[in-house]
């Protein structure tokens, strides 16, 4: 299997339902899509500004200054302090970096590689453009016997499933037992809502209390799409294991895997900033304390979503259901049969939409409820 292989693109199987909501009187209210809607902090802004006379090819390994931002900011907001620049690397985005991990880990038939049993679909195709087997399980336990990649993903997309440090360092054991690559997709680490994460920063794999004093055969990889507002930049970056590092490093330097030069800048900017994050995380609870309640008292169940930028909800029906209900009110969600085989009663609910949007869903859901 290759990537002439790939089915289409799931999100194509949504337009019918895109179109009935768009019918309402009062206009869409689209939740299914996790894309930004707020404005690029100015500062960031104008660091890309300076950087536009980018005369010259970029480096791969990210320039010295983005290069020391990611370090720095791992040690200020992630709990790891010892980390150098040959533990890190700037990337296009993230999600070129999952479905690209096991090429460029050499990865291939006969492989397999693992990832949630609720999770985003890049994971899966990433083992389908090398051959790989890609396997679904949560629990460490039920790992695989030949699993070359290991991804775990805190927290979940679009589940908010988020591990904590005991969990995490068991996976960390099992995955060394099983001598493969354990990738922690990161990219919402700063958007806990519940429980612990109300005031405990959520953990990395990098976590010194995780690691056992080693870092080989551990990445974490992370974005700055959501907390900045940056998915049009394709900012983000991994971490973790030099050897690994170096050796995605060749492989992208030969494959031209470039961040633009003024988007590291930018990127380096923004990580030293942590003011307009704590600024972004107070919009997304805003709009998550209007849509939960609404939801709840509509008659669905929101499960996991403890963190991260998705409301994870069921009806206890299917999920084209639920999107057919949903489109009755003019509101667009994600369908869970997009996440995989077990999650075919949920549709996910983006935090994204702007207020006024996700208030004009709550009364929508509030006069369905009555």
């Amino acid at each position: 299997m290759g990537v002439r292989d790939l089915a289409d693109y799931p999100w194509d199987a949504v337009v019918p339902y895109r179109e009935r909501a768009s019918q309402h009187p009062d206009g869409l209210v689209d939740l299914s899509i996790g894309s930004p809607v707020d404005p690029t902090p100015e500062v960031i802004r104008r660091a890309l500004a300076e950087a536009t006379d980018a005369h010259a090819y970029p480096q791969t390994v990210g320039t010295v200054d983005v290069r020391r931002a990611i370090v720095d900011w791992y040690a200020r907001r992630r709990g790891v302090p010892d980390l150098t620049d040959a533990n890190v690397m700037p990337t296009i985005g993230s999600k070129e970096l999952v479905a690209l991990l096991p090429l460029l880990l050499g990865i291939g038939p006969g492989d397999i590689v693992v990832h949630p049993r609720v999770a985003y679909p890049t994971y899966a195709v990433g083992a389908a453009v090398v051959g790989a087997a890609a396997v679904a399980a949560d629990d460490p336990a039920e790992w695989p016997e030949g699993a070359k990649l290991i991804w775990i993903n805190t927290p979940g997309n679009p589940d908010g499933r988020t591990w904590n440090v005991e969990e995490l360092s068991a996976a960390v054991r099992r995955a060394r037992e099983l001598g493969a690559v354990l990738a922690s997709d990161e990219c919402y680490a700063e958007l806990g809502w519940d429980g612990p994460w109300r005031t405990e920063s959520i953990p990395s794999v990098l976590d010194p209390r995780v690691t056992d004093g080693s870092r080989a055969n551990l990445l974490s990889v992370y974005s700055l799409s959501k907390q900045s507002n940056l998915a049009g930049y394709r900012a983000a970056f991994i971490a973790g294991c030099s050897k690994l590092i170096a050796e995605v490093l060749a492989a992208r330097k030969h494959l031209g895997l470039m961040p633009p030069a003024p988007v590291q800048h930018a990127m380096a900017v923004a990580l030293r900033d942590d003011e307009h994050v704590e600024t972004q995380k107070r919009l997304y609870r805003e709009r998550r304390e209007v849509l939960l309640p609404a939801l709840v008292a509509a008659g669905f169940r929101i499960d996991g979503s403890e963190a991260g930028l998705y409301l994870w909800a069921t009806e206890g029906r299917d999920a084209w259901e639920s999107m057919d209900r949903l489109a009755s009110l003019g509101i667009l969600a994600g369908p869970g049969h997009f996440y995989g085989d077990h999650s075919g009663r949920h549709v996910r609910l983006s935090l994204t939409a702007p207020l006024e949007r996700v208030q004009q869903a709550a009364a929508r859901l509030a006069s369905a409820a009555q």
